[in-house]
């Protein structure tokens, strides 16, 4: 907010946030300036972006006892607010109202379950993985038509900013 006011009428064209950080920083940052975040941007350069967008509104769609896998490319130790184990399943229980099941796998963890038991695969952002290690961890539940999406744009879209942290990529 400093920032910006110092900045005066010389403002960025593009703010860039952690994700965790958007309900903040989407309040603090004028609608005429581009805002998305570090995970979105790896969403675009790593992922399957458009299978992203179009898996992220399955968020409203969740209902009691559905199971929604969070995948971390990290094996990071986690802390007692890690993003896939704590902080993204609140969320999703908050915003979707209902009993969420969240289950997150780290880094090349054999995956125990079957794509199907998942109604939603959340991938991080892919920080310490490359493109073809994201494809090949999500291959397995595009197959199956199991909609993916991506911690950032997760976070966007609960925070009801989906389409203007999306902005920057339209055509």
């Amino acid at each position: 907010e400093h920032t910006l006011a110092m900045l005066g009428e010389n403002k960025p064209k593009l703010v860039i946030t952690d994700s965790q950080a958007f309900a903040y920083v989407s309040k603090i940052v004028p609608e005429e300036i581009n805002l998305t975040s570090f995970s979105i941007l790896l969403a675009k350069e790593k992922g399957d972006f458009e299978k992203y967008l179009l898996g992220t509104p399955t968020l409203d769609t969740l209902e009691d006892g559905d199971k929604v896998l969070m995948l971390e490319s990290c094996t990071h130790q986690p802390t007692c607010e890690d993003i896939g184990r704590v902080k993204l399943p609140k969320l999703i229980n908050k915003y979707t109202g209902k009993n969420v099941v969240c289950k997150a796998v780290a880094g090349l963890t054999n995956m125990e379950d079957k794509p199907e038991d998942y109604k939603l695969v959340i991938q991080c952002g892919g920080c310490v993985a490359t493109s073809q290690q994201l494809h090949n961890r999500l291959r397995p539940f595009v197959e199956k038509n199991i909609p993916v999406t991506n911690y950032g744009l997760a976070i966007a879209y609960m925070n009801g900013i989906f389409h203007r942290a999306t902005k920057i990529f339209s055509k």
